[in-house]
C-alpha cells in the first residue's frame, strides 16, 4: 500500500514533518499574466487609473501575498521569505494587451517558496483585475505556472517554454 505524505496513520490530512530536512537555499519564479484591452494599457501606462497606479498596487498585493501563502493554502510551511520581486512587461497581441507577470521568491530554509511565488503571481494579476475592473469585465486572467525552481531534495526544475 502506497503511503501519502500529508496523510497520517488514520488517514487524515496531516502537515508533514519538515524537522529532519536540511536547510538550503531555495528560490522559485512563477509565471502569470492578465490580458487587457486597449483603454485599460493606456490607463495603466498613464496612470490614470482612478484607483491609483495599478502596476505598483499589485506588486505590493503580491508581495503581501507571497507572505501569507501558509494562511490560504491548508498544508504550506509558514516560511521565513528572504525576499520576493515581482516584474512587469507589456505584449501586444491583435488588439489585446498582455501584462506579463513574473515573480521571484527567495528563502533558506528546510521547504521550498514554489507556492510562495505561485500565490504572489495569481494575487497580483488579480489585483490588476480588481483595479480596473470598472473599465472593463471582460479581462482575461492567463496560466499560472512555476518557471523554474531551485533547492531542496528534488533539486532544479526548470520549464521547458
Amino acid at each position: 500500500m502506497k503511503s501519502f505524505t500529508h496523510f497520517n496513520d488514520e488517514g487524515r490530512a496531516k502537515m508533514v514533518d519538515i524537522s529532519e530536512k536540511s536547510e538550503t537555499a531555495r528560490n522559485a519564479v512563477a509565471h502569470s499574466s492578465i490580458i487587457v484591452n486597449k483603454h485599460i494599457y493606456e490607463s495603466i501606462n498613464n496612470n490614470t487609473i482612478k484607483k491609483g497606479d495599478v502596476l505598483a498596487v499589485a506588486q505590493v498585493a503580491g508581495i503581501m501575498a507571497a507572505k501569507k501563502t501558509s494562511d490560504l493554502i491548508p498544508m504550506c510551511h509558514p516560511i521565513s521569505l528572504k525576499g520576493v520581486d515581482i516584474s512587469f512587461h507589456w505584449e501586444e497581441e491583435n488588439d489585446d494587451y498582455r501584462l506579463v507577470i513574473e515573480v521571484s521568491a527567495k528563502t533558506v530554509g528546510s521547504t521550498g517558496v514554489e507556492m510562495e511565488a505561485l500565490t504572489a503571481a495569481s494575487v497580483t494579476a488579480l489585483t490588476v483585475y480588481d483595479m480596473c475592473k470598472a473599465i472593463d469585465k471582460g479581462m482575461v486572467i492567463g496560466e499560472t505556472y512555476l518557471l523554474e525552481k531551485s533547492g531542496g531534495v528534488n533539486g532544479s526544475y526548470k520549464r521547458n517554454r
